[in-house]
């Protein structure tokens, strides 16, 4: 399940209070309930020391997941990596956890694993998943993670932990107090005016294994590719651990997501989806664009089509959701065969002629896509809000808002539920 808080929601707090506190006289008594966050910061050198197997963890805030063999690899947000072993899809065994701080993307092939930690890409041995180790790392591959949510660090710290306090307080509120907070990087949120006196695989060498559609990291023709808001880059894994940065394609802002299929790589913003031809691997060149109105885009595709999933509210802006099928049959002029209503989509994945969309709060819907012009509703599963689906070997893994499910679709008429890992 991804995370969907964003680094602007602690400012957006501020400017909020801030506002509130304008209107309220300098001279009236408030009590009021926040909760500070501080990060503690550490050299980047003790960080990368301490990038090891751990005892399991429980998972708490998942965010992306990679399948590789039999093994799932399922990020904590910003904490590090779950090692999950998916031999027996009902009874998954959690192994192992490896501390990254500032992880937050990851791809993995043979038995090479790349993970973000904050701007550095780091590259883990996972010939024993009981055992990673960090072999080695690329220093600024991600400049745009310089800025966690507010707080700026340089090339030779990351920020290891938050230290976060709730606080009541009942004093005389002044609006300098908020925005001396600001200016200082204090964030505030749960703000409420409680009182006032106005009464108021291991050994699978040389294969890749598989992400899902919201992914910002994709393998492919011995490349690992990774997308910021504002560019694609490309980095040679030739050499699995010695990963070498080759170019960078500036795009405009608002990227979100790559999905890797055969020599294209599909980009989905938060404007449109770009298609790249990537057959000379090194320096990818932008085909074609689909536009769209300004909404969150997952994007996945086959050889024929591209299924995108339009979603509106909140960060997103917009109010269209809806599902856009579009023919990219000819990569230089893609163009929307069918849209479909939907309630609030997610993340998506297809498994032949079955197509599987998590629908936010409207659970993980199944269609049959033969007919790309003519989506036929299988069935609806009602679940806590869904975020992202990978299929593989007729099971659709799932990520919702309680926990991290495995559907055996085997047969389409009756799909069962197999296993679940709750958060904690």
């Amino acid at each position: 399940m991804t995370n969907h808080r964003t680094a602007a929601w602690p400012l957006l707090t501020i400017i909020a209070v801030t506002l509130l506190a304008g209107c309220l006289k300098d001279t009236k008594s408030h009590t009021y309930r926040y909760t500070i966050s501080r990060p503690v910061f550490k050299t980047s050198e003790s960080v990368r020391s301490a990038i090891k197997n751990d005892q399991p963890q429980a998972v708490k805030n998942p965010g992306k997941m990679y399948l590789l063999g039999h093994y799932i690899f399922l990020n904590e947000v910003n904490e590090g990596i779950h090692v999950i072993n998916n031999a027996n899809p009902a009874a998954p065994i959690n192994e192992a956890f490896v501390h990254i701080p500032g992880c937050l993307d990851l791809a993995a092939r043979g038995n090479a694993l790349y993970a973000d930690c904050y701007t550095d890409l780091m590259t883990l041995d996972i010939s024993n998943p009981k055992a990673i180790g960090l072999k080695n790392w690329l220093p600024g591959v991600f400049p745009e993670r310089q800025y966690i949510d507010g707080y700026k660090i340089d090339s030779g710290t990351v920020i290891a932990e938050w230290i976060t306090k709730d606080t009541v307080v009942t004093e005389k509120w002044e609006l300098n107090k908020w925005r001396k907070l600001a200016f200082e990087n204090v964030f505030i949120s749960n703000f409420n005016s409680v009182t006032s006196s106005a009464g108021g695989n291991t050994k699978n060498v040389g294969s890749s294994g598989k992400g899902g559609s919201t992914a910002r990291f994709a393998i492919q023709n011995n490349h690992l590719y990774t997308v910021s808001h504002t560019s694609l880059q490309a980095l040679s894994i030739a050499l699995p651990f010695a990963p070498q940065w080759q170019s960078s394609t500036t795009l405009p802002f608002g990227v979100e997501t790559i999905y890797p299929f055969k020599d294209k790589l599909f980009i989905g913003s938060n404007t449109g989806m770009y298609i790249f031809d990537a057959s000379t691997p090194a320096r990818p060149k932008q085909t074609g664009t689909f536009t769209h109105a300004r909404v969150c885009d997952p994007v996945i595709a086959d050889d024929n089509f591209a299924y995108v999933t339009l979603r509106g509210g909140n960060f997103c802006a917009g109010n269209t959701n809806q599902l856009d099928v579009v023919n990219v049959i000819n990569v230089f002029a893609p163009s929307l065969l069918k849209s479909y209503p939907l309630k609030n989509p997610r993340g998506l994945d297809k498994d032949g002629r079955w197509l599987f969309i998590c629908d936010g709060t409207d659970g993980l819907k199944v269609f049959d896509a033969e007919n790309p012009q003519a989506l036929v509703p299988l069935r609806t599963i009602a679940m806590s809000e869904t975020f992202d689906v990978i299929c593989f070997n007729k099971i659709a893994l799932v990520q919702a808002k309680d926990g991290f499910y495995q559907y055996d679709f085997a047969d389409i008429n009756n799909i069962k539920l197999v296993s679940k890992i709750g958060l904690q």
